[in-house]
């Protein structure tokens, strides 16, 4: 893997460069883009992909949106915003990382972007104002691939994590960052998903003592799933912990882990009124509902595509 091009001049073209497919998109996006599709047929073919329990008509509105904004506008315009910004404050530190190795450029990304991710997600669940931002993502009330980008477009916009990995990438990073984000986004693709591969691991003996490793390690389907329960006396739900994404190291080092090797019986939100869909995906621009008494168009599951 090469750390530096000096014919880079932008952030931008240089994580283009570390790996370009067709399409000018780099390989990485394709990388990604076939995991989801990967996931997504698996689930299609097990669980029906696209009538999910309790499906209701607003989840695939939310779900679409967010999605298309967040990989189309949110994500790239922070990269391009941050590469303007720094090619005109701070020209001196561009690329200036390009050269260092793998075993610097790795801890940076730990710490900056997943560790980052880690205490937004927390304080997400910590202060009723950013749980407004974040409630789109757990509305759902089922566990799929479909529930990955799933957020308010505002919730991305102030992702610290989002901001801190453009700066790597103006620091020269984004040939590791090429990498680093397939890894992680298997991760956390395979822990939305309702696809637990990880039950069948659990049952062999001989791997108990790997699976004791990797599940305080990466982020699960037993340990993620149980952040997305719905009910707070189920013995599976830990929806005011396991906030890791890449790293589930991060909850058993600040003490939010519960691992239970178990599942939810149910998913979403509990005891809440429905969530308006201009509220899930633009709060507060539109506001939050607060009438637990009021009908909700689309919110229901009797009103959309309820699957069984």
């Amino acid at each position: 893997m090469r750390a530096y091009d000096p014919d880079c001049k932008t952030a931008a073209t240089l994580v283009v460069r570390a790996g370009k497919g067709a399409g000018g998109m780099p390989i990485s996006n394709w990388i990604v883009i076939a995991i989801y599709i990967t996931f997504g047929l698996v689930e299609f073919l097990r669980s029906d992909l696209f009538r999910k329990p309790e499906q209701c008509r607003n989840d695939g509105i939310v779900e679409t949106v967010s999605t298309i904004l967040l990989m189309t506008v949110t994500q790239p315009g922070i990269i391009l915003l941050v590469n303007w910004v720094g090619l005109r404050a701070f020209p001196q530190y561009h690329n200036a990382l390009g050269g260092i190795s793998v075993w610097l450029a790795l801890p940076l990304f730990l710490v900056f972007e997943d560790m980052m991710q880690y205490w937004w997600h927390r304080a997400s669940h910590s202060f009723s104002w950013l749980y407004n931002l974040h409630r789109a993502h757990h509305n759902g009330r089922y566990m799929s691939v479909r529930l990955v980008y799933r957020n308010n477009i505002i919730y991305y916009a102030m992702m610290p994590s989002l901001w801190f990995a453009a700066v790597l990438l103006y620091l020269g990073l984004g040939w590791f960052y090429v990498g680093y984000v397939v890894i992680k986004m298997l991760v956390i693709i395979g822990a939305h998903s309702d696809l637990a591969w990880d039950a069948p691991l659990y049952r062999i003996q001989w791997l108990s003592p790997l699976m004791w490793v990797v599940e305080r390690t990466i982020s699960t389907p037993a340990t993620h799933h149980a952040h997305h329960g719905r009910h707070r006396d189920d013995a599976a739900v830990h929806y005011k912990g396991n906030y890791g994404n890449l790293l589930f190291f991060w909850d058993v080092l600040f003490g939010t882990a519960k691992i239970t090797r178990s599942y939810p019986r149910s998913y979403g939100v509990e005891d809440m009124p429905d969530a308006t869909l201009g509220q899930q995906l633009l709060w507060p621009v539109f506001p939050e509902n607060r009438d637990a008494a009021r009908k909700i168009p689309g919110a229901g599951p009797a009103e959309g595509f309820a699957g069984g």
